[in-house]
């Protein structure tokens, strides 16, 4: 057995698949929601996308809607 299994790299990404969004980092996550909406249509979730990126760079707080829309959007 391989002693990475136990490491760092084990624990790294723990209950996040590789194709999913990581919650540390909304903005990333918002502009990979972003493209994925706007090939679908998906109104309503371009607008929150929008805003979460817009709050980032803005450095204002953003609506806790806002970001369950764009990390629960691949679920």
């Amino acid at each position: 057995m391989s002693a990475i299994a136990f490491g760092t790299a084990a624990r790294r990404n723990v209950g996040v698949a590789a194709h999913e969004p990581r919650p540390d980092k909304p903005v990333d996550a918002a502009w990979n929601v972003l493209e994925a909406a706007n090939d679908l249509g998906d109104g309503a979730t371009v607008e929150a996308c929008r805003r979460v990126i817009d709050g980032h760079l803005n450095g204002t707080a953003v609506a806790q809607s806002d970001l369950d829309t764009v990390f629960g959007y691949f679920r």
